[in-house]
């Protein structure tokens, strides 16, 4: 892996540290936990959320003076929403908490850079596979240091996509339970990780061939969005319109399939 741009290469050595700490800390967490907490229409959180993005917070903006920091968990209190210009981290300290609490091995942790708004650094962290993704605009996207790329199936037909579920927010739940009904039935497969940010990972991987889901926060696509068009995808809104980090509905793909999963919308 052989990163050009030299502010930019900075910025990833950046992320890849304090996702390093944060990393470890959720491991030494992981089946010790002591407080679970319910959000309003959030889900679950526990300590180890909470302590993993203030570890993130702490080094990223010790690290790049300037920038600010938005996160899940708010303990940074940096900032309330993204701006439209300089330095914004955008970060998940702990994507897939519910899987997390019931010792499911699918959580992550999802560090973003964007630059006026555009992600310009993707890093997701998976920590039970010792796998890391990375991408930086214009220089493509890799998994432990090896390029990778999104699938090249056609048809979904041939597809194996993935989603995911909210079911406290009824309206959402209907739409996506009506959406599902008519992919289940096109595509060879659908899936559901319980962790947007490594759905994905598996899009640019070319695992899965397209992700959709609707409601999910900046923290939930900032690096996945950069992953995947890093590694050759498309990303949009349901819409089919171009697709930023505040976006309400989000639609992966390998790109040849984009306009058929639109067809479901």
């Amino acid at each position: 892996m052989n990163i050009i741009n030299e502010e930019l290469k900075k910025y990833l050595l950046t992320a890849s540290e304090a996702a390093d700490q944060a990393r470890s800390l959720l491991l030494s967490y992981y089946g010790r936990l002591a407080k679970i907490e319910r959000k309003k229409m959030a889900g679950l959180v526990s300590e180890a959320d909470k302590e993993s993005e203030k570890l993130i917070a702490d080094h990223v903006l010790s690290k790049v003076p300037g920038s600010v920091f938005y996160g899940e968990e708010g303990v940074s209190d940096q900032s309330k929403a993204i701006p439209k210009d300089g330095l914004c981290w955008v970060v998940d300290p702990l994507d897939g908490t519910t899987n997390y609490i019931h010792q499911f091995h699918i959580f992550c942790i999802s560090i973003a850079l964007l630059k006026d708004y555009q992600p310009v650094v993707g890093l997701i962290d998976v920590p039970m596979l010792d796998h890391r993704y990375v991408a930086v605009r214009d220089e493509g996207a890799y998994l432990n240091g090896k390029k990778i790329s999104v699938s090249d199936t056609l048809t979904v037909s041939d597809s194996l996509i993935a989603t995911g579920f909210f079911a406290d927010d009824k309206p959402a739940l209907k739409e996506q339970l009506r959406i599902f009904n008519k992919v289940v039935r096109r595509a060879r497969g659908v899936r559901r990780s319980g962790a947007a940010a490594y759905d994905l990972c598996m899009g640019a991987q070319g695992i899965f061939d397209g992700f959709w889901e609707k409601n999910l926060k900046p923290w939930d696509t900032a690096a996945g969005h950069l992953l995947v068009e890093e590694a050759g995808g498309m990303v949009t809104t349901y819409d089919g319109e171009d697709f930023h980090a505040t976006e309400k509905s989000i639609l992966a793909s390998n790109k040849c399939i984009h306009n058929e999963l639109l067809k479901s919308f």
